[in-house]
């Protein structure tokens, strides 16, 4: 009988869109203030309430594989933060926009066409969560209260209202994916999505891997900056040897009194390193104060989090975090809201990586989730920009060895056009590790051609 209401379901569905080409909650967006003639692709904005009771409603883009929408990939998203919107997604790593970064005038920010967008060969949903995350919203107050858990269930409400919504994509290949604290979020979400699958409950779901690009994974694993400042020259040898003696190898919440000695002295060295890719320009100093917390994932996280959100004091033109200024500034354009169809009165001030809510960190690790999926069989890409501090490719690397899985194929590199993207390496039964060569926290940001020909070569089976 469940069947049938859901075959009963399915069909109408298609029948209102085939008449109508209407999904309830969503529009489409054919121009955008800022650029210049019709987007020469298909977006939608839109919202799915998570909670009723609540009225909590995840605000996302939508946008159409500009190849073949009917058969290609489709992506959930997640940005990370926790907190940052699905909008930076769209517009700093992987989708078809850009802003042209020039010195703010006083008129709306341009935006452009970027030409190493993964959506010419995947549809793909950017996803404003958790709940106060860009235009998301709720009308309660206890949902400004949330964590890791509430997260990705929320996550896991939405995308099968998604696709209850969106019957045509029950058959195209679904992959989460994301970076950087998504890396928390997206191994519980997809086991919940698997266990679905298994147990015949989850027919809208068509899962085929998933994607984590610099994710946060384990605490101690994570905290791997010791090692990676020492392999790129950041602190001496002498001052490696001691901290690595004195804190046993780990460096997460130490308590050995040398050990902490030995961790603020790499504080001081490594102060106006940039954190999300250590060979660009320091801006934080700029609007954070500087602080001496213990070097860990916990310590370079909160100080990347800071920066990342509209500063009190505008950003040098030179600096990255100008393009996140412009950001803000046209994200907060009541012109704009119009074309992105935003409600009314539902949000004050957009940011960029937001702080409207409390949020819980409550998975200490997930490596369980990843074994369970991976011994499954689920293809997985797992990928860090190697001159990222914030989560080190070391410890990434760490913790899939740990996984004790077989080496299929030894580590090498992979080429774009002739000269190395990075280094890479296979492991049974389905599972990819790769290097981008000077891609920082969120490789796509800043290596985005290489970011490209990586995924798509992935997604359609092929060797990096």
């Amino acid at each position: 009988m469940a069947q049938l209401r859901f075959l009963l379901f399915r069909f109408l569905s298609l029948f209102l869109i085939g008449c109508s080409g209407y999904v309830f909650g969503e529009e489409k967006v054919a121009t955008l203030p800022g650029y210049d003639g019709d987007l020469p692709f298909d977006m939608y904005t839109g919202y799915i309430t998570v909670n009723e009771t609540t009225s909590n409603n995840l605000f996302y883009y939508f946008i159409k594989s500009e190849r073949n929408a009917t058969e290609d990939p489709l992506i959930l998203w997640l940005t990370g933060g926790p907190g940052c919107s699905g909008f930076s997604g769209l517009v700093v790593e992987i989708g078809p926009l850009r802003f042209k970064v020039e010195e703010y005038d006083g008129s709306l920010p341009t935006l452009e066409y970027h030409p190493y967008s993964f959506t010419k060969f995947a549809s793909v949903i950017f996803v404003d969560a958790p709940t106060f995350t860009g235009f998301s919203y709720s009308n309660s107050t206890s949902d400004h209260i949330t964590g890791d858990f509430k997260s990705f269930e929320e996550d896991y409400v939405f995308l099968k209202k998604w696709l209850q919504q969106h019957p045509e994509f029950h058959s195209n290949p679904l992959y989460i994916a994301g970076d950087s604290y998504s890396g928390y979020i997206i191994p519980p979400l997809t086991y919940r999505i698997a266990t679905e699958m298994e147990d015949g409950t989850g027919a809208m779901f068509n899962l085929k891997g998933y994607i984590e690009g610099n994710p946060l994974t384990d605490y101690n694993f994570d905290a791997s900056v010791v090692p990676f400042a020492r392999g790129m020259s950041l602190i001496s040898e002498k001052l490696y040897q001691a901290t690595k003696k004195s804190c046993n190898g780990k460096y997460y919440h130490p308590s050995d009194e040398n050990c902490i000695k030995n961790i603020d002295l790499i504080d001081e060295l490594i102060a106006d390193i940039n954190p999300a890719q250590i060979l660009e320009v320091y801006c934080g100093h700029l609007w954070s104060p500087k602080q001496k917390p213990r070097l860990t994932t916990r310590r370079a996280f909160s100080e990347f989090q800071s920066i990342h959100r509209f500063p009190s004091n505008v950003p040098p033109l030179n600096c990255r975090e100008y393009g996140y200024y412009l950001c803000y500034i046209w994200a907060n354009n009541e012109t704009v809201r119009e074309a992105l169809h935003v409600r009314k009165g539902t949000v004050g001030e957009w940011q960029r990586c937001s702080k409207r809510f409390t949020y819980y960190s409550e998975l200490f690790s997930v490596i369980e989730y990843h074994r369970s999926l991976l011994s499954k069989g689920y293809p997985a890409l797992f990928y860090s920009g190697d001159h990222d501090s914030v989560v080190p490719f070391i410890g990434t690397e760490r913790w899939i060895s740990y996984l004790n899985f077989t080496v299929l194929e030894k580590f090498h590199p992979w080429f774009v056009e002739n000269q190395v993207g990075g280094y890479t390496m296979k492991y049974a039964p389905n599972v990819t590790y790769a290097t981008v060569k000077g891609g920082g926290h969120t490789a796509p940001e800043y290596r985005p051609k290489e970011c490209y020909h990586m995924y798509e070569r992935w997604l359609t089976g092929k060797s990096l």
